[in-house]
Order: C-alpha cells, then structure tokens, then sequence
C-alpha cells in the first residue's frame, strides 16, 4: 500500500451502518467516497468528517436501482482521478409482505440494489486492487443468510445468502493477492432500516440483548476483513443463534421461522 491515505468507497453512507462505516474508516485516516440517494444527509455527513477528521471527502449521490447507475459511479470516480483500496457495498433495505404483494418493478429496483450493484461494484474495483497488491471488500449481508427464510420480506434472506457465498468465492480467488474479502453479517442493529420497512414497532417487542449499534457491528466488520475472515457474524448472540440452527434439522429451524415470522415481518398480502 502507498504511503498516501487509503480511499473508501461507502454505499449507502447516508444513515446507520453505512454512516457509521464512514465515521469509523476516516477516524483511521481514510479519504472517502460516499454515495447514497439522499444528497442532504451525504452533504452533512461529509462536512462532519472533513471538520473531525480532516478527511478528503467525496459525495456522489446516486440511485443504485436504476439501469447503468454503477457503472456511471464508477466513471465519476475515475474521472477525479481517484482509486479506491476499500469497498464498503453497505447499500440495502426491505420489501415488506409477501411476495405476490408487490409489483414486478418493486422486486427488480430491490434485487439491482442488493444482488446486481455490490457484485459490479466488486468486478469493476477489484483489478485495480489487485494490480495495486492491496484492497478490502466488505459486503454487509445478515444473520439471515445464515437461517432458514421468512414469510414476508421474501428476497431479504435470499439476497443476503448471495452475499454471503459471494464473498467467500471472492475471498478464496484473492488469497495471497492482498484483498481481503468479508462478508458481514450482522443482526438486528440499531438504525432507520426499521423505521423505513415499518417495521419498528414490531421490533420494539424484541429483547434489548438482540440489539447492537451499528458502531459496534461496524467495529467487528472492520477487525474481521483486516484478519481476513472471509464471513463475519457479529455479536455473540448472532453467533449462538448461528450456531444452533445450523446443528438443528431443516424441518425444525423451518418451523420455527414459521412461528416467529408474525413477530418482526409484516405479512400483509395487499
């Protein structure tokens, strides 16, 4: 790596783990680009980091569920002459109801936004880590890659379980190269991802101890794709939950996703 500051690009940068992925990497001397669809929150955002930490910030507002969006991303980028050593693919948020609820569109912008966009993120940014012997990919999955899926939110799970196989492929083909790839998978975490899906108050009913910052997830996303963990669950109790349901038979963890879907998933058919 050279003896410049290291650049981040952030996506989804405007609010929870995305901001604070932003606030963690330039409090490590980091340069960033931030992106994300609101111009206002990016623009507060930056003078923060620019003031605190004296960090060359970049904002480049755009819509990741529109045709060609990354690609023009990737573009603006190079045009400033800039290179980018670690990719936060942060973007993401829920489709509530089932999923005949929601209109084909609706379906396509969510999958070019958590499957299309971070996977072309990464095959266009990569090379120029690899030619550069250093990089850090971070693709933010979630415990529910990991369990069994929910009625509701019907192509969350399934998106995050892509990621999650994704990063550990990307991991092996970069294995001495200097990129690092991890998947984070994190749980319920204390942002305005609820509040968008409505969902807060059904998460509100849920045992504080389930719960963590996303400066705390961020912290370990950080650790685990230093150390070159490919995949990352955050929180012990992530973890244990991890755990039992992957020693638990199909059929089981099924019927228990079953019973607890109605408990943080609106299930509403229209």
């Amino acid at each position: 790596m050279s003896a410049t500051r290291p650049l981040s690009l952030v996506t989804g940068a405007s609010a929870g783990i995305g901001a604070a992925f932003a606030q963690a990497l330039a409090a490590r001397g980091h340069d960033l680009v931030l992106t994300a669809r609101r111009t206002d929150r990016l623009q507060a955002l930056a003078a923060q980091l620019r003031e605190r930490h004296h960090s060359s910030v970049t904002v480049l507002p755009c819509d990741l569920a529109e045709a060609g969006a990354v690609q023009a991303l990737h573009e603006a980028i190079a045009q400033r002459g800039l290179a980018v050593d670690w990719l936060i693919n942060n973007a993401g948020y829920g489709v509530p109801g089932t999923f005949e609820a929601s209109d084909w569109p609706v379906h396509a912008d969510f999958l070019r936004v958590l499957v299309e966009a971070p996977t072309e993120l990464a095959w266009r940014l990569l090379p120029g880590m690899r030619q550069r012997g250093h990089g850090r990919i971070v693709n933010v999955a979630s415990l529910a890659g990991h369990v069994p899926g929910s009625a509701g939110h019907t192509l969350y799970a399934a998106s995050k379980a892509y990621l999650i196989k994704f990063s550990q492929s990307l991991a092996l083909e970069n294995q001495g190269r200097g990129v690092n790839v991890c998947a984070l998978c994190p749980g319920f975490t204390w942002s305005e991802f609820h509040d968008v899906t409505g969902t807060r108050e059904l998460m509100n009913k849920l045992p504080g101890f389930m719960w963590q910052s996303a400066e705390a997830v961020v912290a370990e996303g950080i650790a685990a794709v230093e150390a070159g963990k490919p995949v990352h669950v955050t929180g012990r109790v992530n973890r244990t939950i991890k755990t039992l349901v992957k020693l638990m038979p199909d059929r089981l963890s099924l019927w228990l996703s079953a019973r607890q879907s109605h408990r943080y998933r609106h299930l509403d058919t229209e």
